[in-house]
């Protein structure tokens, strides 16, 4: 099925069932597991349950695979693998807590050892960002 198609039966059965805060990641140039990410907040463990139900049922009736669902007997973050989208059901403080967007917003930035600790690239080269200094330790000889 077409990304785009399977990426519009999604959103559409989250807001069928009144789905808070739909948000889709573009995640093509990220990972080569998935193309999508949908994250959608449900206000009670009865909800993310049915918004996980209606998805899966959804891209059956299109014609469309769901490869697994997990966290469905808690109902406090419930996923579901469609294959080219991973659609992940969570309460508030489930969501809040492990902030997928942030996590998937971007690539990773490279790490640059400067002084005792690490930073990031742009934080190495700014000028207003001084390495952290090193502790000074003396040793005292009997």
């Amino acid at each position: 099925m077409d990304i785009r198609k399977l990426q519009k039966i999604t959103v559409s059965a989250l807001e069928d069932i009144k789905g808070e805060d739909i948000e889709v990641l573009n995640t093509t140039k990220l990972t080569a597991l998935f193309d999508r990410i949908v994250v959608v907040t449900g206000t009670s463990n009865r909800q993310t349950r049915a918004l996980a139900r209606n998805v899966q049922d959804k891209v059956k009736e299109a014609g469309g695979e769901v490869h697994g669902v997990e966290g469905e007997g808690s109902g406090e973050w419930v996923l579901v693998d469609l294959g080219d989208i991973i659609v992940h059901a969570m309460l508030p403080a489930v969501r809040s807590y492990y902030n997928l967007e942030e996590l998937w917003q971007a690539a990773p930035k490279r790490a640059a050892k400067v002084g005792a600790g690490w930073t990031t690239d742009e934080a190495a080269a700014s000028p207003k960002a001084p390495a952290p200094a090193r502790p000074r330790t003396t040793r005292k000889t009997p």
